[in-house]
Protein backbone atom coordinates (compact mmCIF):
# COMPACT_ATOMS: atom_id res chain seq x y z
CA UNK A 1 0.00 0.00 0.00
CA UNK A 2 3.06 2.09 0.84
CA UNK A 3 5.07 1.54 -1.96
CA UNK A 4 1.59 2.22 -4.58
CA UNK A 5 0.42 5.32 -2.64
CA UNK A 6 4.17 6.40 -2.76
CA UNK A 7 4.16 5.48 -6.78
CA UNK A 8 0.91 7.37 -7.03
CA UNK A 9 1.83 10.61 -5.12
CA UNK A 10 5.21 10.93 -7.69
CA UNK A 11 2.84 10.66 -10.28
CA UNK A 12 0.57 12.94 -9.93
CA UNK A 13 3.04 15.65 -9.05
CA UNK A 14 5.78 15.26 -11.67
CA UNK A 15 4.70 13.28 -14.60
CA UNK A 16 2.73 15.92 -16.06
CA UNK A 17 5.29 18.81 -15.66
CA UNK A 18 7.66 16.54 -16.69
CA UNK A 19 5.91 15.81 -20.13
CA UNK A 20 5.50 19.76 -21.11
CA UNK A 21 8.56 20.58 -20.18
CA UNK A 22 9.55 17.66 -22.97
CA UNK A 23 6.63 18.95 -25.33
CA UNK A 24 8.40 22.58 -24.75
CA UNK A 25 11.88 21.07 -25.57
CA UNK A 26 11.41 19.41 -28.75
CA UNK A 27 9.52 22.81 -30.29
CA UNK A 28 12.04 25.29 -28.96
CA UNK A 29 15.67 22.95 -30.38
CA UNK A 30 15.77 19.76 -32.02
CA UNK A 31 19.14 19.23 -29.59
CA UNK A 32 16.77 19.04 -26.39
CA UNK A 33 15.26 15.46 -27.99
CA UNK A 34 17.73 13.73 -26.30
CA UNK A 35 17.71 14.96 -23.06
CA UNK A 36 13.84 14.67 -23.15
CA UNK A 37 14.29 10.85 -23.95
CA UNK A 38 16.59 10.74 -21.42
CA UNK A 39 14.09 12.15 -18.86
CA UNK A 40 11.19 9.87 -19.91
CA UNK A 41 14.11 6.94 -19.54
CA UNK A 42 14.53 8.03 -15.91
CA UNK A 43 10.76 8.39 -15.59
CA UNK A 44 10.30 4.52 -16.76
CA UNK A 45 13.00 3.38 -14.37
CA UNK A 46 12.27 4.72 -11.61
CA UNK A 47 8.76 2.95 -12.15
CA UNK A 48 10.29 -0.67 -12.48
CA UNK A 49 12.15 0.12 -9.54
CA UNK A 50 9.07 1.00 -7.67
CA UNK A 51 7.35 -1.97 -9.43
CA UNK A 52 9.87 -4.18 -8.48
CA UNK A 53 9.58 -3.15 -4.73
CA UNK A 54 6.17 -4.89 -5.45
CA UNK A 55 7.67 -8.30 -5.37
CA UNK A 56 6.87 -10.15 -2.39
CA UNK A 57 9.83 -11.00 0.65
CA UNK A 58 11.28 -13.85 0.63
CA UNK A 59 10.01 -17.31 2.05
CA UNK A 60 11.92 -19.21 4.15
CA UNK A 61 13.40 -22.81 2.23
CA UNK A 62 10.81 -25.20 2.77
CA UNK A 63 10.18 -27.91 5.57
CA UNK A 64 10.94 -30.67 3.26
CA UNK A 65 12.67 -30.18 -0.23
CA UNK A 66 10.61 -29.83 -2.97
CA UNK A 67 7.54 -29.61 -0.79
CA UNK A 68 6.00 -25.67 -1.10
CA UNK A 69 2.99 -27.09 0.38
CA UNK A 70 2.41 -29.88 3.63
CA UNK A 71 0.37 -30.93 5.54
CA UNK A 72 1.00 -32.34 8.97
CA UNK A 73 -0.95 -34.94 11.23
CA UNK A 74 -1.01 -33.83 15.05
CA UNK A 75 -3.62 -36.18 16.78
CA UNK A 76 -2.99 -38.71 19.29
CA UNK A 77 -3.82 -42.11 16.89
CA UNK A 78 -1.54 -44.57 17.31
CA UNK A 79 -3.73 -46.49 19.44
CA UNK A 80 -5.86 -47.01 16.66
CA UNK A 81 -3.11 -49.19 15.15
CA UNK A 82 -2.00 -50.83 18.35
CA UNK A 83 -5.11 -51.73 20.23
CA UNK A 84 -7.65 -51.64 16.94
CA UNK A 85 -5.80 -52.86 14.46
CA UNK A 86 -6.53 -49.79 11.96
CA UNK A 87 -3.51 -48.84 10.52
CA UNK A 88 -4.36 -45.14 9.21
CA UNK A 89 -0.98 -45.13 7.09
CA UNK A 90 -0.98 -41.39 7.16
CA UNK A 91 1.72 -41.49 4.51
CA UNK A 92 0.00 -42.48 1.44
CA UNK A 93 -1.85 -39.33 1.11
CA UNK A 94 1.39 -37.46 1.14
CA UNK A 95 0.35 -35.96 5.29
CA UNK A 96 3.44 -36.06 7.02
CA UNK A 97 2.95 -37.36 10.71
CA UNK A 98 5.38 -38.38 13.12
CA UNK A 99 6.00 -41.86 14.12
CA UNK A 100 3.97 -43.89 15.08
CA UNK A 101 1.32 -40.63 15.20
CA UNK A 102 2.40 -39.33 18.52
CA UNK A 103 1.46 -35.84 19.28
CA UNK A 104 5.41 -35.41 20.00
CA UNK A 105 8.45 -36.28 17.73
CA UNK A 106 10.90 -35.10 14.94
CA UNK A 107 8.31 -33.70 12.44
CA UNK A 108 6.18 -31.68 15.01
CA UNK A 109 5.92 -31.30 18.78
CA UNK A 110 3.12 -29.51 20.76
CA UNK A 111 3.59 -28.24 24.18
CA UNK A 112 0.51 -27.86 26.63
CA UNK A 113 0.68 -25.76 29.49
CA UNK A 114 1.41 -28.50 31.85
CA UNK A 115 4.02 -30.10 30.27
CA UNK A 116 6.36 -26.79 30.17
CA UNK A 117 7.90 -24.55 32.99
CA UNK A 118 5.39 -23.81 35.40
CA UNK A 119 2.98 -21.81 33.78
CA UNK A 120 0.72 -19.62 35.71
CA UNK A 121 -2.91 -19.84 35.22
CA UNK A 122 -6.56 -19.77 36.69
CA UNK A 123 -8.50 -22.81 36.84
CA UNK A 124 -12.16 -22.77 35.68
CA UNK A 125 -13.29 -22.78 39.61
CA UNK A 126 -10.63 -19.80 40.35
CA UNK A 127 -8.09 -22.09 41.75
CA UNK A 128 -4.12 -20.88 41.12
CA UNK A 129 -2.00 -22.83 39.71
CA UNK A 130 1.64 -21.78 39.78
CA UNK A 131 0.67 -18.57 41.24
CA UNK A 132 -1.94 -18.00 38.91
CA UNK A 133 -0.89 -14.72 37.37
CA UNK A 134 2.30 -14.37 35.39
CA UNK A 135 3.68 -11.85 38.23
CA UNK A 136 3.34 -14.10 40.73
CA UNK A 137 5.28 -16.61 39.21
CA UNK A 138 9.27 -16.87 39.80
CA UNK A 139 10.14 -16.65 35.61
CA UNK A 140 14.19 -18.38 36.73
CA UNK A 141 12.35 -21.26 38.41
CA UNK A 142 10.13 -21.42 35.14
CA UNK A 143 12.89 -21.65 32.43
CA UNK A 144 14.68 -24.02 34.77
CA UNK A 145 12.01 -26.58 34.77
CA UNK A 146 11.44 -25.41 30.86
CA UNK A 147 14.71 -25.78 29.91
CA UNK A 148 13.95 -30.14 31.37
CA UNK A 149 10.77 -30.44 29.28
CA UNK A 150 12.21 -29.52 26.09
CA UNK A 151 14.97 -31.30 26.43
CA UNK A 152 12.67 -34.25 27.57
CA UNK A 153 9.92 -33.97 24.80
CA UNK A 154 12.72 -32.90 22.49
CA UNK A 155 15.59 -35.02 22.58
CA UNK A 156 17.20 -35.13 19.71
CA UNK A 157 19.45 -31.92 19.24
CA UNK A 158 18.79 -31.48 15.61
CA UNK A 159 14.78 -31.02 15.81
CA UNK A 160 13.87 -29.27 12.24
CA UNK A 161 9.92 -30.09 12.98
CA UNK A 162 7.37 -27.33 14.41
CA UNK A 163 7.77 -26.85 18.17
CA UNK A 164 4.17 -25.01 19.45
CA UNK A 165 3.52 -24.11 22.36
CA UNK A 166 -0.28 -23.49 23.34
CA UNK A 167 -0.59 -21.46 26.28
CA UNK A 168 -4.14 -20.49 26.16
CA UNK A 169 -5.46 -19.60 29.25
CA UNK A 170 -4.37 -16.07 29.24
CA UNK A 171 -3.25 -13.46 26.64
CA UNK A 172 -0.52 -11.06 27.04
CA UNK A 173 -2.40 -8.00 26.41
CA UNK A 174 -4.80 -6.53 29.05
CA UNK A 175 -7.90 -5.87 26.74
CA UNK A 176 -8.47 -8.97 24.87
CA UNK A 177 -8.71 -10.72 28.73
CA UNK A 178 -12.15 -10.56 28.46
CA UNK A 179 -14.81 -13.11 29.43
CA UNK A 180 -14.08 -15.93 31.43
CA UNK A 181 -10.40 -14.38 31.10
CA UNK A 182 -11.48 -11.36 33.40
CA UNK A 183 -10.26 -13.21 35.97
CA UNK A 184 -6.72 -12.35 35.18
CA UNK A 185 -7.84 -8.41 34.85
CA UNK A 186 -9.42 -8.69 38.48
CA UNK A 187 -6.63 -10.26 40.29
CA UNK A 188 -4.00 -8.34 39.08
CA UNK A 189 -5.28 -5.27 40.19
CA UNK A 190 -6.42 -7.33 43.72
CA UNK A 191 -2.83 -7.76 44.04
CA UNK A 192 -2.17 -3.98 43.84
CA UNK A 193 -5.00 -2.87 45.47
CA UNK A 194 -3.94 -5.04 48.90
CA UNK A 195 -0.38 -3.27 48.33
CA UNK A 196 -1.77 0.14 47.94
CA UNK A 197 -5.40 0.62 49.62
CA UNK A 198 -5.25 3.96 49.25
CA UNK A 199 -4.77 5.07 45.63
CA UNK A 200 -7.65 5.42 43.03
CA UNK A 201 -9.16 2.83 40.84
CA UNK A 202 -7.65 4.34 37.74
CA UNK A 203 -3.87 4.61 38.91
CA UNK A 204 -4.84 0.49 40.42
CA UNK A 205 -5.75 -0.46 37.08
CA UNK A 206 -3.06 0.73 35.44
CA UNK A 207 -0.84 -0.55 37.50
CA UNK A 208 -1.90 -3.88 37.23
CA UNK A 209 -1.88 -3.53 33.94
CA UNK A 210 1.83 -2.63 33.60
CA UNK A 211 2.17 -5.57 35.82
CA UNK A 212 0.78 -8.06 34.06
CA UNK A 213 1.49 -7.13 30.61
CA UNK A 214 5.18 -6.63 31.70
CA UNK A 215 5.42 -10.39 33.24
CA UNK A 216 3.49 -12.08 30.24
CA UNK A 217 5.63 -11.00 27.79
CA UNK A 218 9.03 -12.16 29.60
CA UNK A 219 6.96 -15.25 30.36
CA UNK A 220 5.91 -15.72 26.53
CA UNK A 221 9.46 -14.26 25.12
CA UNK A 222 12.06 -15.59 27.49
CA UNK A 223 10.31 -19.70 26.89
CA UNK A 224 10.59 -18.81 22.67
CA UNK A 225 14.48 -18.00 23.70
CA UNK A 226 15.02 -20.67 25.51
CA UNK A 227 13.21 -23.19 23.00
CA UNK A 228 15.04 -21.56 20.19
CA UNK A 229 18.55 -21.87 22.27
CA UNK A 230 18.22 -25.61 23.26
CA UNK A 231 16.43 -26.65 19.73
CA UNK A 232 18.06 -23.59 17.41
CA UNK A 233 16.67 -25.49 14.08
CA UNK A 234 13.33 -25.71 14.93
CA UNK A 235 10.34 -23.66 14.36
CA UNK A 236 9.11 -22.07 17.27
CA UNK A 237 5.79 -20.06 17.90
CA UNK A 238 2.40 -20.12 20.17
CA UNK A 239 -0.72 -21.98 18.71
CA UNK A 240 -3.70 -18.93 18.14
CA UNK A 241 -0.96 -16.59 17.15
CA UNK A 242 -2.04 -14.47 15.47
CA UNK A 243 -5.54 -14.19 16.05
CA UNK A 244 -8.15 -11.65 14.58
CA UNK A 245 -11.52 -12.04 16.65
CA UNK A 246 -13.81 -12.34 13.20
CA UNK A 247 -16.41 -14.35 14.99
CA UNK A 248 -19.07 -11.54 13.82
CA UNK A 249 -20.40 -15.11 12.29
CA UNK A 250 -22.17 -15.91 15.66
CA UNK A 251 -24.40 -12.72 16.00
CA UNK A 252 -25.01 -11.72 12.36
CA UNK A 253 -24.51 -14.73 10.37
CA UNK A 254 -26.65 -13.09 7.47
CA UNK A 255 -24.43 -9.51 7.46
CA UNK A 256 -21.10 -11.41 7.87
CA UNK A 257 -17.86 -10.10 5.88
CA UNK A 258 -15.20 -12.31 7.71
CA UNK A 259 -13.31 -9.04 8.44
CA UNK A 260 -10.93 -8.62 11.27
CA UNK A 261 -12.10 -5.63 13.06
CA UNK A 262 -9.64 -2.80 12.45
CA UNK A 263 -8.45 -2.13 15.97
CA UNK A 264 -7.60 -6.08 16.24
CA UNK A 265 -4.80 -5.26 13.64
CA UNK A 266 -3.70 -2.61 15.43
CA UNK A 267 -2.92 -4.87 18.52
CA UNK A 268 -1.50 -7.93 16.27
CA UNK A 269 0.83 -4.47 15.47
CA UNK A 270 1.40 -4.08 19.05
CA UNK A 271 2.70 -7.77 19.34
CA UNK A 272 5.98 -6.90 17.55
CA UNK A 273 7.78 -8.65 20.47
CA UNK A 274 6.26 -11.36 20.12
CA UNK A 275 6.49 -11.99 15.58
CA UNK A 276 10.04 -11.05 16.53
CA UNK A 277 10.83 -13.89 18.82
CA UNK A 278 9.23 -16.41 17.02
CA UNK A 279 10.00 -18.61 14.00
CA UNK A 280 6.93 -19.46 12.36
CA UNK A 281 3.31 -18.58 13.53
CA UNK A 282 0.58 -20.62 14.05
CA UNK A 283 -3.18 -19.48 13.60
CA UNK A 284 -6.21 -21.05 14.28
CA UNK A 285 -9.13 -21.96 11.25
CA UNK A 286 -11.01 -24.36 13.54
CA UNK A 287 -14.68 -24.68 12.26
CA UNK A 288 -17.66 -24.54 14.30
CA UNK A 289 -20.55 -26.84 13.32
CA UNK A 290 -22.40 -23.74 12.54
CA UNK A 291 -20.32 -23.04 9.56
CA UNK A 292 -20.84 -26.26 7.72
CA UNK A 293 -20.78 -25.99 4.06
CA UNK A 294 -21.96 -21.78 4.95
CA UNK A 295 -20.84 -19.30 2.87
CA UNK A 296 -19.25 -17.99 5.51
CA UNK A 297 -16.77 -20.51 5.98
CA UNK A 298 -14.19 -19.19 3.43
CA UNK A 299 -14.71 -15.32 4.70
CA UNK A 300 -13.62 -16.44 8.56
CA UNK A 301 -10.75 -18.64 7.22
CA UNK A 302 -9.90 -15.92 4.11
CA UNK A 303 -9.77 -13.16 6.63
CA UNK A 304 -7.36 -15.12 9.40
CA UNK A 305 -4.98 -16.81 7.07
CA UNK A 306 -4.25 -13.47 5.65
CA UNK A 307 -3.90 -12.10 8.85
CA UNK A 308 -1.48 -14.06 9.64
CA UNK A 309 0.66 -13.63 6.44
CA UNK A 310 0.86 -10.00 6.87
CA UNK A 311 2.36 -10.58 10.56
CA UNK A 312 4.17 -13.26 8.86
CA UNK A 313 5.90 -9.88 6.49
CA UNK A 314 6.48 -7.76 8.81
CA UNK A 315 8.24 -9.56 11.28
CA UNK A 316 11.61 -9.99 9.65
CA UNK A 317 13.88 -7.72 7.50
CA UNK A 318 14.96 -11.29 5.82
CA UNK A 319 12.23 -13.36 4.85
CA UNK A 320 8.68 -14.17 5.76
CA UNK A 321 7.96 -16.38 8.83
CA UNK A 322 6.75 -19.32 8.19
CA UNK A 323 2.67 -20.35 8.90
CA UNK A 324 1.07 -23.23 9.59
CA UNK A 325 -2.41 -23.10 9.95
CA UNK A 326 -3.58 -25.08 12.51
CA UNK A 327 -6.88 -26.87 11.34
CA UNK A 328 -9.35 -30.03 12.15
CA UNK A 329 -10.58 -32.47 10.22
CA UNK A 330 -13.44 -32.37 12.14
CA UNK A 331 -16.31 -29.55 12.93
CA UNK A 332 -14.99 -28.45 16.77
CA UNK A 333 -16.56 -30.47 19.64
CA UNK A 334 -18.19 -32.89 16.99
CA UNK A 335 -17.24 -36.11 15.29
CA UNK A 336 -18.58 -34.86 11.85
CA UNK A 337 -15.84 -34.98 9.09
CA UNK A 338 -15.28 -31.88 6.99
CA UNK A 339 -17.74 -31.39 3.94
CA UNK A 340 -15.40 -31.68 0.67
CA UNK A 341 -16.54 -27.62 0.15
CA UNK A 342 -14.65 -27.27 3.63
CA UNK A 343 -12.12 -28.85 2.47
CA UNK A 344 -11.34 -26.68 -0.01
CA UNK A 345 -11.94 -23.69 2.05
CA UNK A 346 -9.77 -24.50 5.14
CA UNK A 347 -6.61 -26.70 3.37
CA UNK A 348 -6.73 -24.80 0.33
CA UNK A 349 -7.71 -21.48 0.79
CA UNK A 350 -4.27 -21.61 3.06
CA UNK A 351 -2.26 -23.09 0.10
CA UNK A 352 -3.47 -20.92 -2.34
CA UNK A 353 -3.05 -17.78 0.56
CA UNK A 354 0.72 -18.58 0.76
CA UNK A 355 0.96 -20.68 4.09
CA UNK A 356 3.84 -23.03 4.34
CA UNK A 357 1.27 -26.13 5.27
CA UNK A 358 -1.69 -27.08 7.83
CA UNK A 359 -1.12 -28.86 10.80
CA UNK A 360 -4.74 -31.08 11.11
CA UNK A 361 -4.83 -31.42 14.84
CA UNK A 362 -7.15 -34.01 16.73
CA UNK A 363 -7.83 -35.37 20.22
CA UNK A 364 -8.09 -38.77 21.91
CA UNK A 365 -11.17 -39.12 20.76
CA UNK A 366 -9.88 -39.98 17.63
CA UNK A 367 -8.78 -43.11 18.75
CA UNK A 368 -10.75 -44.18 21.94
CA UNK A 369 -12.92 -46.79 20.32
CA UNK A 370 -12.40 -49.17 16.82
CA UNK A 371 -15.43 -47.11 15.22
CA UNK A 372 -13.88 -44.03 15.76
CA UNK A 373 -10.68 -45.23 14.16
CA UNK A 374 -12.81 -46.47 11.27
CA UNK A 375 -14.20 -43.32 10.98
CA UNK A 376 -10.74 -41.75 10.94
CA UNK A 377 -9.49 -44.07 8.25
CA UNK A 378 -12.50 -43.88 6.34
CA UNK A 379 -12.08 -40.12 5.65
CA UNK A 380 -8.59 -40.44 5.42
CA UNK A 381 -8.98 -42.83 2.45
CA UNK A 382 -11.51 -40.93 0.82
CA UNK A 383 -12.41 -37.04 0.51
CA UNK A 384 -9.41 -35.85 3.04
CA UNK A 385 -6.92 -38.26 1.81
CA UNK A 386 -7.45 -37.44 -1.59
CA UNK A 387 -7.94 -33.40 -1.63
CA UNK A 388 -4.98 -33.21 0.73
CA UNK A 389 -3.04 -35.22 -2.26
CA UNK A 390 -4.46 -32.98 -5.20
CA UNK A 391 -3.28 -29.92 -3.27
CA UNK A 392 0.37 -30.75 -2.16
CA UNK A 393 0.68 -32.30 -5.92
CA UNK A 394 -0.81 -29.17 -7.75
CA UNK A 395 1.46 -26.77 -5.03
CA UNK A 396 4.34 -28.86 -6.57
CA UNK A 397 3.87 -28.45 -10.13
CA UNK A 398 3.31 -25.38 -9.82
CA UNK A 399 6.35 -24.50 -7.84
CA UNK A 400 8.18 -26.30 -10.65
CA UNK A 401 6.38 -24.96 -13.96
CA UNK A 402 6.47 -21.00 -12.46
CA UNK A 403 9.27 -21.12 -9.82
CA UNK A 404 12.00 -23.07 -10.64
CA UNK A 405 11.47 -25.10 -7.65
CA UNK A 406 12.73 -22.34 -5.77
CA UNK A 407 9.62 -20.54 -4.56
CA UNK A 408 6.29 -21.49 -4.25
CA UNK A 409 2.75 -20.20 -6.21
CA UNK A 410 0.72 -17.93 -4.18
CA UNK A 411 -2.55 -16.14 -5.72
CA UNK A 412 -2.03 -12.71 -7.48
CA UNK A 413 -5.09 -11.02 -6.03
CA UNK A 414 -5.27 -12.57 -2.45
CA UNK A 415 -9.14 -12.15 -2.65
CA UNK A 416 -9.91 -14.01 -5.71
CA UNK A 417 -11.31 -17.39 -6.13
CA UNK A 418 -8.10 -19.10 -7.58
CA UNK A 419 -7.00 -22.76 -6.24
CA UNK A 420 -4.29 -24.66 -6.58
CA UNK A 421 -5.87 -27.63 -7.78
CA UNK A 422 -5.07 -30.50 -10.26
CA UNK A 423 -7.06 -30.60 -13.45
CA UNK A 424 -9.29 -33.77 -13.30
CA UNK A 425 -8.90 -33.89 -17.36
CA UNK A 426 -5.57 -34.74 -17.15
CA UNK A 427 -4.89 -36.20 -13.55
CA UNK A 428 -6.02 -38.71 -11.45
CA UNK A 429 -5.17 -40.62 -8.26
CA UNK A 430 -4.03 -44.29 -9.17
CA UNK A 431 -3.37 -47.12 -7.06
CA UNK A 432 -0.01 -48.67 -7.27
CA UNK A 433 -0.46 -52.48 -6.30
CA UNK A 434 3.74 -53.01 -6.71
CA UNK A 435 5.27 -54.38 -3.62
CA UNK A 436 7.62 -51.16 -3.07
CA UNK A 437 6.57 -47.69 -2.95
CA UNK A 438 3.55 -45.81 -1.48
CA UNK A 439 0.03 -47.56 -2.41
CA UNK A 440 -1.13 -44.23 -4.19
CA UNK A 441 0.44 -42.05 -6.64
CA UNK A 442 -0.67 -39.43 -8.91
CA UNK A 443 -0.94 -39.49 -12.68
CA UNK A 444 -0.68 -36.88 -15.71
CA UNK A 445 1.06 -33.99 -16.52
CA UNK A 446 0.47 -30.44 -16.87
CA UNK A 447 -0.64 -29.12 -20.44
CA UNK A 448 0.36 -25.95 -21.51
CA UNK A 449 -3.49 -24.03 -20.62
CA UNK A 450 -2.72 -25.05 -17.26
CA UNK A 451 0.79 -23.34 -17.39
CA UNK A 452 -0.67 -20.24 -18.69
CA UNK A 453 -3.93 -20.41 -16.34
CA UNK A 454 -1.49 -20.92 -13.79
CA UNK A 455 0.51 -17.83 -14.33
CA UNK A 456 -2.39 -15.43 -15.16
CA UNK A 457 -3.44 -16.50 -11.41
CA UNK A 458 -0.76 -17.35 -9.15
CA UNK A 459 3.26 -15.44 -8.86
CA UNK A 460 6.06 -16.84 -7.50
CA UNK A 461 7.33 -15.80 -3.36
CA UNK A 462 11.12 -17.06 -3.87
CA UNK A 463 13.03 -18.90 -1.12
CA UNK A 464 15.92 -16.91 0.60
CA UNK A 465 18.65 -17.19 -2.09
CA UNK A 466 16.80 -16.79 -5.17
CA UNK A 467 15.29 -14.18 -6.71
CA UNK A 468 13.43 -12.48 -10.43
CA UNK A 469 9.73 -12.68 -11.51
CA UNK A 470 10.32 -16.66 -11.81
CA UNK A 471 12.75 -16.75 -8.98
CA UNK A 472 15.30 -18.10 -11.90
CA UNK A 473 18.27 -15.57 -10.66
CA UNK A 474 20.76 -16.52 -7.51
CA UNK A 475 20.63 -13.60 -5.06
CA UNK A 476 24.29 -12.19 -4.19
CA UNK A 477 25.44 -12.98 -0.82
CA UNK A 478 24.68 -9.56 0.94
CA UNK A 479 28.31 -8.78 2.85
CA UNK A 480 26.13 -6.86 5.77
CA UNK A 481 23.42 -8.74 7.20
CA UNK A 482 20.55 -6.46 7.74
CA UNK A 483 19.68 -5.65 11.65
CA UNK A 484 16.03 -8.16 12.31
CA UNK A 485 14.95 -4.86 14.20
CA UNK A 486 14.89 -2.17 11.74
CA UNK A 487 12.19 -3.73 9.65
CA UNK A 488 9.73 -1.59 9.14
CA UNK A 489 11.49 1.27 9.60
CA UNK A 490 14.31 -0.07 7.39
CA UNK A 491 11.92 -1.03 4.72
CA UNK A 492 10.14 2.87 4.21
CA UNK A 493 14.16 4.61 4.43
CA UNK A 494 14.51 2.13 1.55
CA UNK A 495 11.17 3.21 -0.17
CA UNK A 496 11.54 6.84 0.42
CA UNK A 497 15.12 6.75 -0.24
CA UNK A 498 14.51 5.43 -3.98
CA UNK A 499 11.14 7.77 -4.46
CA UNK A 500 13.89 10.98 -3.71
CA UNK A 501 16.43 9.76 -6.03
CA UNK A 502 13.80 9.04 -9.09
CA UNK A 503 12.54 12.48 -8.01
CA UNK A 504 16.13 14.38 -8.09
CA UNK A 505 16.99 12.66 -11.51
CA UNK A 506 13.58 13.96 -13.15
CA UNK A 507 13.87 17.46 -11.13
CA UNK A 508 17.78 17.82 -12.69
CA UNK A 509 16.69 16.73 -16.26
CA UNK A 510 14.06 19.05 -15.97
CA UNK A 511 16.11 22.07 -14.87
CA UNK A 512 18.74 21.22 -17.62
CA UNK A 513 15.59 21.53 -20.27
CA UNK A 514 14.34 25.09 -19.08
CA UNK A 515 17.89 26.32 -18.96
CA UNK A 516 18.86 25.31 -22.21
CA UNK A 517 15.51 26.86 -23.51
CA UNK A 518 16.19 30.38 -21.91
CA UNK A 519 19.47 30.18 -23.60
CA UNK A 520 18.15 29.50 -26.89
Amino acid sequence: MLLNWTWGLLGNLNLEKISQIVNVGLLIYEGTQAMAQAGVLAVALCGLLVARGDLMKQARTPLLPNRPFVVLWNAPTESCRLRFKVDLDLSVFDIVANHNETLSGPNVTIFYHSHLGYYPYYTSSGIPINGGLPQNQSLSKHLSKARADIDKLIPFKDFHGLGVIDWENWRPQWVRNWGSKDIYRNKSKELIRKLHPSWPQSKVENEAKEMFEKAGLAFMNSTLLLAESRRPHGLWGFYLFPDCYNYGYKQHPLRYGGECPNVEHVRNDHLMWLWKGSTALYPSIYLDYELKSSPNTVKFVHYRVKEAMRIASIARNDYTLPVFVYSRPFYAYTFDVLSESDLIHTIGESAALGATGVVLWGSSEYSRSERNCLTVKNYIDGPLGHYVINVTSAAKLCSKALCKKNGKCVRKSLDSWAYLHLNPRFFNIQLNRGIHGPRFHVSGHLNNLDILDMKQKFTCQCYQGWTGIYCEMPQEAKSIAPHPRNGVLGELLVVLSLHFSCLSAIVFLGLCLILKCLIL
